[in-house]
């Protein structure tokens, strides 16, 4: 019996004024993706929702089921009110969506929505794709983790179901330890010396394994931000192409500020047939993927006495596996045990690095 698709849940963290509207915006516009978003920026009411809705992302008479705006506080401390409620209703309409993304308050700590995605009523419906921390780096750069510490106040103030009082300082390091993924905005703004001082910085404050990309205008890959659609498989083994991507790449030498936020991302494909033990495989892979650079990776696995494959999805740290049909056009092994994979990596061979050190856990299968 086939399972219901779980639906990505995206979260963009970040301070307000660091750029989250803006990269939404893009990956919206960008994405062709259908996608629903839920958008909380306390003390800018309208203002978030406006931008959205004027981008186009949708036809107009979807405006309603696929944007949400909640202006009631920070979400984080509206969990029961606000978050839960409305994400059963965007899930309604799931089989009309490719994913979610919610856009916090600057003033929101990520972990009680993460803990919400988690609920009972909420968790075998959904993934979580990623959390994004929006960074201010020229901000950084000049020794502040905010643009604008006055409107931010401001923001606090104008709250009135906050219910933390956490220090500035305290709520950026929380937003960069939930992070998956952190952007590094106006990165086009600083000069390559000033990048590497704030990424520096940041690294000391991450988990292992997060990526840290410079971006400018908001401008990133959705395919890096929002996952990637696995190849067909005509042509897909084995095959390798580069994004053209936002970042940083210290190998090139910059005469121009924009030149900093450019560098390729390299996807690639594994396909093996064998037997995997999941256990080991769920152990293994987050050790490789922060040792290959690798921002993203989506695939399947197919065990024994499993009728339906293993879904895996990382990405930086993050890894959430769980048990889905595969669409008809999939590969899928002779044998019905093996890998598919699909990966997103700094270094141009990951992909290959990467069947390399998973070829050693597996079994043959013999016909």
């Amino acid at each position: 019996m086939s399972m219901q698709k779980r639906l990505p849940v995206t979260v963009i963290t970040g301070f307000l004024g660091s750029g989250k509207t803006t990269v939404l915006r893009h990956l919206l516009k960008s994405s062709g993706q259908r996608l629903a978003v839920m958008v909380n920026e306390f003390g800018s009411v309208g203002l978030d929702g406006d931008l959205i809705r004027s981008c186009g992302f949708c036809p107009d008479d979807e405006l309603d089921g696929r944007l949400v705006e909640l202006n009631n506080g920070c979400l984080c401390c509206t969990v029961q009110d606000d978050f839960l409620p409305t994400m059963e209703q965007l899930l309604e309409r799931s089989d009309r969506l490719d994913g979610i993304v919610v856009e916090t308050s600057g003033l929101a700590l990520p972990e009680p929505l993460l803990d919400a995605l988690s609920w009972p009523e909420i968790r075998r419906r959904v993934h979580v794709n990623g959390v994004v921390t929006l960074v201010d780096g020229e901000a950084l750069s000049q020794g502040s983790p905010v643009s604008d510490p006055q409107a931010l106040e401001e923001q606090r103030r104008n709250d009135p179901s906050l219910d933390h009082l956490t220090a500035v300082e305290d709520l950026f390091r929380d937003q960069l330890q939930a992070a998956d993924l952190v952007l590094i905005s106006r990165a086009d703004l600083l000069s390559e010396s000033a990048i590497d001082a704030v990424a520096t910085s940041l690294k000391a404050q991450i988990r292992e394994g997060t990526a840290l990309l410079p971006i400018a205008a908001g401008s990133v890959d959705a395919d890096v931000v929002l996952g990637l659609d696995h190849p067909s498989p005509e042509g897909s083994e084995q095959d390798h192409d580069h994004v053209q991507h936002h970042g940083h790449d210290h190998s090139q030498d910059h005469d121009h500020h924009h030149d900093h936020t450019h560098v390729d991302i390299a996807s690639g494909v594994v396909q093996l047939e064998g037997l995997f033990d999941r256990t080991e495989l769920e152990l293994q892979l987050p050790q490789l993927i922060q040792r290959l650079q690798v921002v993203r990776l989506k695939g399947r696995v197919w065990l024994p006495d499993k009728s339906l494959p293993l879904q895996i999805q990382m990405v930086g740290p993050r890894l959430n596996s769980w048990f889905e049909s595969a669409p008809n056009s999939a590969w899928r092994p002779s044998q019905a045990q093996g890998l598919d994979l699909v990966v997103l990596s700094f270094q141009p061979d990951a992909a290959e690095q990467l069947e390399q050190s998973l070829s050693p856990l597996m079994q043959a299968v013999r016909c």
